[in-house]
């Protein structure tokens, strides 16, 4: 009688023994030709599709760069896709006036004074209180919480007029520190709902160990949880930033009627002269000029914070 260890082995299929035999595949293995070139396809016509919605996405951004290089005899003439086929039409003078404008060269450097202070804000007072709510033990630290959740809800209309009361009786209206206090107020709530829910998910061993050597909260804050949490800071900051650059309704409120942010200053460009497009096209390039440059330069760090979000 065979014992269990010596039970006959169960023999092949008969079509892998041939296949075996003759160094062919299984049929089961083979990829059909047509299913490959089907995949092929399918990745072709996404890629096509991809750059073309790409395309069709800048072309008011190309079409606005064009004209901005063109005058206004031309402009009126027609539409900015004729410089496609005269380009000698282009011309620099456009810029060369706006930048001898006083006025707008003045509004782009208010509003990166409003802008950098106003991220920078936010992302340190977020932080530290991201980490408070995440880790630190306080009394009614979960209802405090709630209540800056609840504060995402409130749209920024409903406090232009009461802040503007305040800001009147204590000599902040229309002034660049009062447009950065408001920018930085309502930034808040968002950014410590953002920041507390990415500093919770880092493992709490990582914490405790840290705390072990001896790592007090301010290190500890500054030496594990910022270089973890860098790519969420980095996302909140530019999403801050383009948030308050491309802003109006609060410069148009609380900002220096005389030195207004370039948003301002074109739209009173428009007031003034009507279709002034010979500057409103540069001018609005230009504006558009510093929001794309720090979104391509933290596009690293602003992916690879939604796709940590993502995950967790």
């Amino acid at each position: 009688m065979s014992g269990p260890d010596h039970a006959p082995a169960p023999s092949p299929p008969a079509q892998a023994v041939a296949a075996a035999a003759t160094g062919a595949r299984p049929p089961a293995a083979r990829t059909p030709v047509a299913k490959r070139a089907a995949g092929v396809l399918a990745g072709g016509a996404l890629r096509v599709f991809l750059v073309l919605a790409g395309l069709f996405w800048l072309l008011p951004t190309l079409g606005l760069l064009i004209s901005s290089f063109l005058s206004p005899t031309d402009l009126n003439s027609g539409g900015w896709w004729q410089a496609l086929t005269a380009p000698a039409r282009l011309t620099a003078d456009n810029y060369e006036r706006l930048l001898a404008d006083d006025t707008i060269t003045g509004s782009l450097l208010n509003t990166v004074a409003i802008a950098v202070p106003a991220t920078l804000l936010v992302l340190v007072l977020g932080a530290f209180a991201g980490y408070a709510f995440a880790w630190l033990e306080f009394p009614a630290r979960d209802w405090l919480f709630l209540l800056v959740v609840g504060l995402l809800v409130v749209p920024v209309q409903v406090a232009l007029i009461p802040v503007s009361e305040l800001f009147g009786s204590i000599g902040l209206f229309e002034t660049t520190a009062g447009v950065v206090l408001f920018h930085t107020a309502f930034g808040l709530p968002f950014a410590v709902f953002l920041l507390r829910n990415f500093f919770a998910e880092i493992p709490r061993e990582l914490l405790e160990a840290a705390r072990l050597d001896g790592a007090g909260e301010l290190r500890l804050f500054a030496r594990v949880v910022l270089p973890l949490g860098g790519p969420a800071i980095a996302s909140l900051g530019i999403f801050q930033f383009l948030w308050v650059w491309n802003d109006m309704l609060v410069a148009l409120v609380f900002a220096d009627s005389a030195n207004p942010p370039v948003t301002v200053a074109l739209q009173q460009q428009v007031r003034q002269f009507g279709n002034n497009i010979d500057v409103l096209a540069p001018g609005a390039f230009l504006s558009m000029v510093v929001p794309l440059v720090v979104f391509f330069a933290f596009q690293r760090q602003f992916v690879s914070g939604v796709m940590a979000g993502a995950i967790k």
